[in-house]
This record gives C-alpha cells, sequence and structure tokens, in this order.
C-alpha cells in the first residue's frame, strides 16, 4: 500500500522565438501563428484523458500546484491561459492558496502582460533571465537585453505577485568570477522572493554540444559557487535545494513536490508525469512531444496523447526516490521513504550502510541528512542505489 503524494500538474507549452543553443528541452522555434485556442483545447482534452485512463475522479485529490513551462509560455495570450486554468480547475479542485507558476521571457511585450497573467491566475512568475550582460546574453541565443530583465522584475515586484522567481546561470561561455558574481549581485539586488541559480552544463541534442564553446575549468566554478553562496546566504537567500534559493518560505511547492517525490500529471507535447496508486504501483508517462503529433492526437480522438507508460519496478524506487529527495538541503525522514515507495528500511540496508561508510549521508534514528561530501559526490550516492541485477 501506498500513501499518496501531493498532486501537482505540469502544463508544457512548446514553442519559442527561436531556440537557444543550450536547451535541450521540448522547445520548437515559432514559425507563424501559434495556434494555441486548438493547443488549450488539446491539453484540457488531455488531461480529462488522463482523469479518465487512471480514474482519478473516483479518488478525487485537491491539486496541489500547476507549473506552465516550456518552452515560452508567456507566447499565449492571457485570455487563453485564463481559459486553461478554468478549464483544469473544472476538472481538477484546487487546495487553498493553490501555487500557479508560469515561465515567462523578460521581453517588453511578453513583460507588459505579466498583470494580465496575474488577473488570469498566474501567482508566481519564473522569469528566465540568464544573465545580465549583454554579451552573455548573446552568446546563450537570448532574444532580451539587460535593461528589459532589470524592467521585468521590477514590474513583478509592482503588481504584487504573490511569488516570483529570477533564472540566473553561471559558467557561462568565456566568462569571468568576476562577471559571474556581478551577475549575481545584479539578481539580489532586484531582490527577487526566489532565485533559481545554477552552472550552465552541455547537454547532448544542443548546438553547444555539437560546437562546445570554452568554458570557466573547475576550480573557477568551484570558487563562484563558493562566493555567490555566501553572498546569498548574507542577502537572506536559504538554499533550499542544489540550485534553489529563496526568502524564508517562498520555496517552489511546485519543485518541492517532484523532489519530495510527489506525483504529478503532465500534459502538453513531450510532458512527463508520474502517479502512485493504493494498489502498489507507480506508473511513469510520457506524452506524444512533436505538436504537430499532439494536435493530431487531438483532431483524431482515437488515437492517445500517450507516448509511453511504464511502471516503476519496486527494484528501481529506491534510486529515483532518493534521486529526487536527496537534492533537497533538509533531513530526509525515513517514515517519507517507507509511504512514497512502500519499500521496507531493510530493502536499502546495504547501500544506506555503504553511504554513511563513505560519509555521504549522517544517521539517525528518524532521518537521513546528505553531508557536505554527499552533496559534492552526489552522482556516486545516488549511484550506491542502483540494482544491478
Amino acid at each position: 500500500m501506498l500513501t499518496p503524494p501531493p498532486l501537482s500538474l505540469y502544463v508544457h507549452i512548446p514553442w519559442c522565438v527561436q531556440k537557444c543553443p543550450y536547451c535541450d528541452f521540448n522547445s520548437h522555434a515559432q514559425k507563424g501563428e501559434i495556434p494555441e485556442t486548438q493547443y488549450i483545447d488539446a491539453l484540457l482534452d488531455d488531461l480529462k484523458t488522463d482523469i479518465e485512463k487512471y480514474q482519478l475522479e473516483q479518488t478525487p485529490r485537491l491539486l496541489h500546484s500547476i507549473f506552465i513551462g516550456g518552452g515560452t509560455p508567456s507566447l499565449i495570450s492571457p485570455q487563453e491561459i485564463g481559459r486553461l486554468l478554468r478549464g483544469i480547475e473544472a476538472l481538477l479542485p484546487f487546495e487553498d492558496h493553490i501555487e500557479i507558476t508560469m515561465e515567462a521571457n523578460p521581453g517588453t511585450i511578453e513583460a507588459e502582460r505579466f498583470a494580465q497573467f496575474q488577473t488570469q491566475g498566474v501567482n508566481r512568475i519564473s522569469i528566465g533571465v540568464q544573465s545580465f550582460e549583454q554579451e552573455k546574453l548573446q552568446a546563450l541565443g537570448r532574444i532580451h537585453g539587460p535593461q528589459e530583465a532589470i524592467n521585468a522584475a521590477h514590474l513583478a515586484h509592482q503588481i504584487g505577485l504573490n511569488s516570483f522567481n529570477l533564472d540566473l546561470m553561471h559558467g557561462l561561455p568565456n566568462q569571468t568570477q568576476g562577471q559571474a558574481l556581478a551577475d549575481l549581485e545584479q539578481a539580489i539586488e532586484l531582490n527577487p522572493y526566489h532565485l533559481s541559480w545554477y552552472q550552465l552544463t552541455i547537454e547532448p541534442n544542443t548546438l553547444f554540444y555539437s560546437k562546445p564553446p570554452v568554458l570557466p575549468d573547475d576550480d573557477d566554478l568551484w570558487d563562484i559557487f563558493e562566493q555567490g553562496h555566501q553572498r546569498l546566504t548574507e542577502a537572506g537567500y536559504v538554499q533550499y535545494e542544489i540550485s534553489g534559493y529563496s526568502k524564508p518560505g517562498y520555496q517552489c511547492r511546485h519543485n518541492l513536490n517532484y523532489w519530495h517525490f510527489g506525483d504529478y500529471l503532465g500534459i502538453g507535447c513531450g510532458s512527463h508525469g508520474k502517479l502512485s496508486f493504493a494498489d502498489g504501483r507507480i506508473v511513469r508517462t510520457t506524452k506524444i512531444k512533436h505538436p504537430k503529433g499532439y494536435l493530431a492526437a487531438y483532431q483524431n480522438l482515437v488515437k492517445p496523447y500517450l507516448d509511453s507508460e511504464q511502471q516503476v519496478e519496486l527494484d528501481d524506487r529506491a534510486f529515483e526516490f532518493f534521486m529526487n529527495r536527496f537534492r533537497l538541503i533538509e533531513a530526509c525522514p525515513k517514515a517519507e521513504f517507507i509511504q512514497r515507495t512502500g519499500l521496507t528500511l531493510e530493502s536499502i540496508a546495504q547501500p544506506i550502510a555503504q553511504a554513511i561508510t563513505q560519509g555521504f549521508i549522517h544517521d539517525t534514528e528518524a532521518c537521513w541528512q546528505v553531508t557536505q561530501k554527499g552533496k559534492l559526490f552526489f552522482n556516486d550516492l545516488i549511484e550506491l542505489f542502483v540494482d544491478d541485477e
């Protein structure tokens, strides 16, 4: 038996003005007018199909959070975003004070719509800044300038959003320590409630992978992180996961549900979902990736939106749980592992003992706590839970 965790919803909007050279997300350069009305219709039908397929209406669960990501969701009109949110609530009732996040570019036209998105129900915006230096923005393929990013953050404050996030990268092509820390200082000055501060990594199937830029070396990256972490702490930000910093009480509830091995439905092109059932099953889903195929599924109701569905086997659950849960800085209650995976503590006694011996975690009667060494050698820690048989 599994204790049902909170239920969230991820909504994927696949279109961008152009594809950034570092991006490995399922995004597609906009060609012509976005078929937003038809796509919103398809998203709601996709959600209804999931609810019926997994019989979620028979075991009602309130929706904990919504994250509208992409792509660039702010390319969709506020009116259609509002219709989407009203349609979702009609199918899945919301928790009180639900967090509804939407990703947005800081370009002038999109930023001017922040208040309209808020009126339609969005109460948290994640602004894709990445850098405040024009040269670095051009290298990253970004279409906004530094002042637009600053203006967008000011506007997010002015309209009184519950919270907003700035996405900021470091370790950029030819970036010095001074440049990286100057970017961070500018972000801190804008006083967002939440800062996602993460290192650029080169991913397969990106332009940067085929034509790698010159990135800072490991020593510089470590110095950037150490000095940046200290500065964020001084400014009142708390690190609650590997790349996530927030003012106290402003952690991203949606991301926390991911890291706590919670449940989430995924609707839209290439979206992923994870559902736990009282009979002990855990199911992962992926939807059709390309917009044309996804919209074809809507037009031909015989064809499902589902691209793949697989059960998370018992042997894989410890790895999946800890790969998510140990990202968080806070201690992990042992009871949470049992409730979310359906496994016993005895089933992981050997890898836990190895993790303790290697200094990756501290063990108490009720919790596990990742050590500083465990954070530094995170991949080595997680690999202990891989079932090799």
